[in-house]
């Protein structure tokens, strides 16, 4: 019974977490350009620009790279949310927040405030469930819905067949790499148990 319990709690929080991940994939999409760059001025970052934001977005949505993204991006937005809570920063009330996003949007963009609040549950904030729910209902900062997307990963035109069989045989590589990483651990926790 234990075990079962322990796998369903398992199963849970990769849900939660890859629905973290989709309300900030949602709350990327539903950024505009105009506000993305005045994101990224606002952080002096001139060799990066809405585009390059994108792709590495659409490139990193599961090693991390998405979310380290959204949080660079909204960083000066969630200092002013913070400050605006006061007090109440670590555990807002939905009253609360609703309070002071106005403000927020107003100074930061609808996007950018939508992308704060994303990556926030995200990053597991204690008020986490208040801000989903703000995300999912709320008139002034409600994400969008969902865009369908093909399950399958979009095969990139602009690659050659080299350079593609050329990645295939380096993966294949490092895949034999650390099976035989493995191997030998696994050899060695063995001599090291019949010791």
């Amino acid at each position: 019974m234990r075990a079962r319990g322990g796998s369903v709690g398992r199963v849970n929080q990769v849900k939660n977490r890859l629905q973290a991940l989709g309300l900030v994939d949602r709350a990327i999409a539903s950024t505009t350009d105009d506000e993305l760059a005045a994101a990224i001025d606002e952080l002096a970052q001139s060799e990066a620009d809405p585009t390059t934001v994108r792709e590495a977005v659409s490139r990193g949505r599961m090693d991390g790279t998405m979310e380290s993204v959204a949080l660079v991006v909204t960083d000066a937005c969630l200092a002013d949310c913070i400050e605006q809570l006061g007090d109440h920063a670590d555990y807002p009330s939905s009253d609360q927040l609703r309070e002071v996003l106005p403000g927020i949007v107003e100074r930061h963009g609808i996007g950018i405030t939508r992308l704060m609040l994303a990556s926030t549950v995200a990053g597991e904030a204690p008020a986490s469930s208040i801000i989903r729910d703000l995300l999912k209902h709320d008139e002034l900062v409600k994400l969008p819905p969902a865009e369908d997307r093909p399950i399958s990963p979009m095969i990139r035109r602009d690659v050659d067949e080299a350079e593609r069989e050329a990645l295939k045989a380096r993966r294949k590589e490092l895949k034999q790499q650390k099976q035989e990483q493995a191997r030998a651990r696994r050899e060695q926790s063995a001599r090291d148990r019949h010791r």
